[in-house]
């Protein structure tokens, strides 16, 4: 988890602070429930595109607390195609 916090603050531009590690981590964690939730059972946090999704859809959750935005297009396709791939049993 730690790696992806670390891709979490990259993408959202605050590396140099650990103020909100705390909060990064909860939405880091939402995003991988959310995501299984939706239908990627077989997350695997080792695995580069399954580490970015979380990253990107986590980086989306902190983002719309203001906005309140929907999902990027970007954040909802890699969604989409990382579910279809795994109920098609392809490897991610």
């Amino acid at each position: 988890m730690d790696q992806l916090l670390t891709m979490l603050k990259t993408d959202l531009g605050i590396l140099t602070t650990t103020l909100y590690d705390q909060r990064l981590t909860q939405y880091l964690q939402a995003a991988f429930t959310a995501i299984r939730q939706e239908g990627a059972t077989t997350l695997n946090l080792d695995d580069a595109l399954d580490a970015q999704l979380i990253v990107m859809y986590a980086a989306w959750l902190f983002r719309r607390r203001d906005a309140m935005e929907g999902m990027p297009r970007m954040v909802r396709w890699a969604l989409n195609n990382r579910i279809m791939a795994e109920k098609a049993g392809a490897e991610t």
